[in-house]
C-alpha cells in the first residue's frame, strides 16, 4: 500500500497541482516566473524542527570515535566533499538548537583534530578518501593507499571552513593549522583553472582540469576565500543553452567526447551556493536584498524552472541531484541535462539508468527553501516524511514510482540541515570581526612563473 501511494504521489495528474495552472503548451518561451518568486525564511515550524532532529540522526549514528564522520550509513570512509556535509550538519544542528553549543563545540575540535593529523596525498593536499576508522588515505574501496585529490571536494571543504573560522573565533587556530598545511601550486594554476590529481593505470601522476558548469564556479568561490585567485575557473564561459521545456537551461559547452568529462546539469550545485553564498560573490560582505554574482541566480533560476514546467506538462514531480543508491551501481548522476540529453540518468561512466531517476531529497528541500512556490509545496509533502527517525533521511523517491532509495547518506542529511538553517537565519556564510590570525600571518600565495608571487 505505501509503495501505491509514493507512486501516485509522484505522478498525480497536473490537474490536482491547482487550478488553471498552465501546461508546458501555456508556457511563454523563455519566461522564468521563477526569478520571481520569494525565498522562504523565519523561525522553522515544529514538523521543520522535527525534520532538522531526524537528519541529525545520521551523524549521531555515523561519526567515529577518529572525529571523522561516515559518507554512507555504517561505511568507514569519506570524502572531503562528505566531510564538509558533516561540518554543515554540526554548524546547523548547533545553531538550530538541535545540539548544544557545547556537544557542537566538541564535534568540531574533534574534527579539526582528525583532519590536523591527515596524511596528504603526495603531501600536497588531502586525498580524495580517508578510512573514518584509521584516518588512513584509501582508495574508494576503501584499500589503504592514496589516489589523488578532488579540486571541486577541496572548494567545498574550504567554504565550510571559512563559515566556520568567521561563526566560532575559538576554532579559527585549528582551522588556520590545517589549511596552512595545503600547497595550492597544483590546484589551481596560474590563470585560475582548477586541477584534481589523479593517478593512472600505471600509477603515474597527472593533473586534470576539473568541473564543470555549477559545480566548477561554486567551489571556486571556496578557493577564493581563502585567497586564491580563481578567475578561469569562476568564469561562466564556455557555456550554451538547451531548451527543455520553454527555458533556455544552461550547459558547459566544453564536449564531453573530447574532455572526457561529463557536463552535468543537476540542482545541487546551484542550491548550495543560493543557500551559502545566497548567489552573491564569495567575498561580498554585504546584506542588500539584490544577488552580487547575478549570472548564478539566473542559471539557478533557470535550472529549477525547467523542473517545476516538467512537472506542469507531465505530472512528474522533478527535483533533479546526483544521488546514492541501496544497490548496484551505488550512486548516478541524475540530471536536468547532460551529454546530449535531457533528464539524462548516468553513471560516472556514463552508463543510461533511467530506472533509476529520482526526486532528491536534498535538492527537492533546496528547492523548497530557495523558490516560494505552490509547485516547492508539492515537493516538500512528498519528501517530509521519507525518513526513518533512528536513521536519517532517505536518498530519494525513484520516479517510477518503486518507493524511496533507503540509502542514507552524509551529504544528503548535512544538505538538508543546512537548508533549514537557511530558512531559519538566510545566508551561510556570516562574516565576524576582520582578525589577524595563523592564516593571515602565515599565508603566502602559491609561487607562480607568471603572475602570483615571485618564484
Amino acid at each position: 500500500m505505501m509503495r501505491r501511494l509514493l507512486a501516485l504521489l509522484l505522478v498525480l495528474p497536473v490537474a490536482a497541482f491547482a487550478a488553471g495552472t498552465p501546461g508546458a503548451a501555456d508556457c511563454k518561451p523563455g519566461d522564468v516566473p521563477a526569478a520571481r518568486y520569494e525565498r522562504r525564511n523565519g523561525a522553522l515550524t515544529e514538523r521543520e524542527l522535527a525534520m532538522a532532529r531526524t537528519a541529525w540522526k545520521y551523524f549521531e549514528n555515523n561519526t567515529q570515535p577518529s572525529g571523522l564522520a561516515n559518507a554512507v550509513e555504517n561505511y568507514p570512509s569519506s570524502t572531503m566533499w562528505d566531510t564538509a556535509s558533516y561540518i554543515a550538519a554540526v554548524v546547523s544542528a548547533r545553531e538550530l538548537g538541535v545540539v548544544a553549543p557545547a556537544v557542537a563545540d566538541q564535534r568540531l575540535a574533534k574534527l579539526l583534530e582528525a583532519l590536523n593529523s591527515l596524511a596528504f596525498f603526495r603531501n600536497e593536499l588531502p586525498n580524495k578518501v580517508y578510512h573514518t576508522g584509521s584516518l588512513e588515505k584509501v582508495d574508494y574501496a576503501n584499500r589503504p593507499g592514496e589516489i589523488g585529490f578532488s579540486a571541486l571536494d577541496l572548494g567545498r571543504l574550504l567554504v565550510w571552513l571559512k563559515i566556520v573560522k568567521e561563526r566560532y573565533p575559538q576554532h579559527a587556530d585549528a582551522v588556520d593549522r590545517f589549511v596552512l598545511r595545503w600547497k595550492f601550486d597544483n590546484v589551481v594554476d596560474p590563470r585560475g583553472m582548477m586541477f584534481g590529481a589523479m593517478l593512472d593505470k600505471d600509477r603515474k601522476l597527472q593533473y586534470v582540469q576539473e568541473g564543470r558548469l555549477g559545480y566548477e564556479e561554486y567551489s571556486a568561490k571556496g578557493f577564493e576565500l581563502w585567497g586564491l585567485s580563481t578567475e578561469l575557473a569562476a568564469r561562466a564561459d564556455p557555456y550554451a543553452t538547451v531548451p527543455i521545456y520553454c527555458v533556455e537551461v544552461p550547459y558547459d559547452a566544453r564536449d564531453p567526447r573530447k574532455y572526457y568529462q561529463h557536463n552535468y546539469v543537476v540542482s545541487e550545485s546551484y542550491v548550495l551556493d543560493g543557500i551559502e553564498f545566497d548567489w552573491d560573490l564569495a567575498l561580498e560582505r554585504g546584506t542588500a536584498r539584490r544577488h552580487t554574482h547575478p549570472w548564478m541566480a539566473d542559471f539557478a533560476h533557470r535550472v529549477y524552472q525547467a523542473q517545476e514546467n516538467r512537472f506542469r506538462a507531465t505530472g512528474i514531480l522533478t527535483a533533479r541531484s546526483e544521488h546514492q543508491l541501496e544497490v548496484e551501481p551505488y550512486f548516478v548522476y541524475d540530471t536536468v541535462f547532460t551529454d546530449g540529453y535531457p533528464w539524462n540518468t548516468i553513471t560516472e561512466d556514463g552508463k543510461y539508468l533511467p530506472q533509476f531517476a529520482a526526486v532528491s531529497l536534498k535538492a527537492a528541500l533546496g528547492m523548497w527553501v530557495l523558490w516560494r512556490s505552490e509547485y516547492t509545496d508539492r515537493l516538500f509533502e512528498a519528501i517530509a516524511s521519507q525518513s526513518d527517525p533512528q536513521r536519517g533521511f532517505h536518498e530519494g523517491l525513484l520516479e517510477n514510482g518503486k518507493g524511496p532509495i533507503r540509502a542514507f547518506t552524509a551529504n544528503n542529511n548535512g544538505i538538508m540541515l543546512e537548508t533549514l538553517l537557511y530558512k531559519a537565519q538566510g545566508k551561510l556564510l556570516k562574516w565576524g570581526p576582520p582578525r589577524q590570525g595563523l592564516w593571515e600571518r602565515g599565508f603566502k600565495p602559491p609561487c607562480r612563473a607568471e603572475g602570483g608571487r615571485a618564484c
